[in-house]
């Protein structure tokens, strides 16, 4: 049972429940440790818990029946996982893995599925899992429209919009396997931000220096998730 105030709660949904429905699913929440790596649900396995993060990033990762592999979204403090709980669908769509290390609140399935049946619960999560869809449609179109530079950065910034401070603790290869890109293409990117002064990039690191700039050299490929979730999660609960 999570036993702290809400305002120290560091998931958004969570954060901006009304306090009465928040205490009915706090007492079946449980705080957990998530390092870089912690497989939060795989593609056909049931789903045992659902994941409302309180820091770190997570990937959502879809693969093909050859093996091949791509991210399919991002997600962190501001929403949860696996994204198909919501439907009553006990298994998950998607292998979901942390990408970065953190921390979370965490409820079992079941109580998860009860949760839903409270108006104010529901109606934030399904709002987010709108929103959400949005950035899964907007990675589609950018796959398919903008240079890996524009993808790249557009990919930075969905992560600092999910960390504190400027660093970003990446590695080129974790960076390649996430676009479907191959690693040379990644480092060239890179060097094409950094020398545009955007960031700097070290090994295992980035440090976004100029994040308006990066915006504006990021163009289209950024911003339409992000303003359709601030445009959902507004109005919830006057």
């Amino acid at each position: 049972m999570v036993s702290a105030n809400q305002d120290s709660i560091r998931n958004k949904l969570l954060s901006i429940l009304p306090p009465d429905d928040f205490s009915l699913i706090a007492k079946h929440l449980e705080y957990v440790d998530l390092p870089r790596g912690t497989v939060l649900a795989r593609v056909g396995e049931p789903i045992d818990h659902v994941y409302f993060l309180a820091s770190g990033i997570g990937s959502l990762v879809t693969t093909t029946p050859d093996g091949n592999s791509a991210e399919a979204g991002i997600f962190g403090f501001e929403g949860y996982v696996p994204t198909t709980a919501i439907a009553e669908v006990e298994t998950s769509s998607h292998d979901v893995t942390m990408q970065l290390s953190g921390d979370a609140y965490r409820v079992d399935y079941n109580n998860f599925r009860a949760a839903m049946e409270n108006s104010s619960f529901s109606k934030i999560v399904i709002r987010s899992i709108e929103a959400f869809s949005v950035q899964l449609a907007q990675t589609a179109v950018s796959n398919a429209v903008h240079d890996v530079n524009e993808r790249l950065a557009r990919w930075l910034l969905m992560c600092h919009d999910r960390v504190t401070g400027n660093e970003i603790a990446l590695t080129h290869e974790f960076i390649a396997r996430m676009l479907a890109v191959r690693r040379p293409s990644v480092t060239t990117s890179l060097h094409v931000l950094e020398g545009n002064g955007f960031l700097k990039s070290q090994r295992g690191m980035i440090t976004i220096r100029n994040r308006a700039a990066l915006e504006e050299f990021a163009h289209d490929a950024y911003g339409k998730p992000e303003a359709e979730y601030r445009r959902l999660m507004k109005d919830l609960f006057p």
